[in-house]
């Protein structure tokens, strides 16, 4: 699991079959300080996040498509599996 920022909405004309009625996310991986950490990447949104939001996102496929309860589309490979309310850091000196 990642921790990420939705940075935009994905829009396309076209798309292969296994994405039709999937909406589609860039988001941004970030440290627990909000700053961020990698690449920006695509991941289809099970969890119905909103531009601005932390999020936990599975970048791996066999466990992507179980959260999205599709075993065999296998084009799917990140997906946000929740929204994040709260990041909280227990650091002792």
């Amino acid at each position: 699991m990642i921790l990420a920022r939705v940075t935009a909405n994905v829009v396309a004309d076209t798309k292969i079959e296994d994405y039709k009625n999937l909406k589609i996310m860039m988001v941004q991986p970030i440290k627990p300080d909000g700053s961020d950490d990698g690449k920006m990447m695509l991941a289809v949104d099970n969890a119905q996040a909103g531009i601005g939001d932390t999020v936990i996102i599975c970048d791996e496929g066999g466990s992507a498509r179980m959260l999205m309860d599709t075993p065999n589309i296998m084009t799917i490979r990140t997906v946000i599996a929740g929204i994040v309310d709260e990041v909280t850091l227990d650091i002792n000196d």
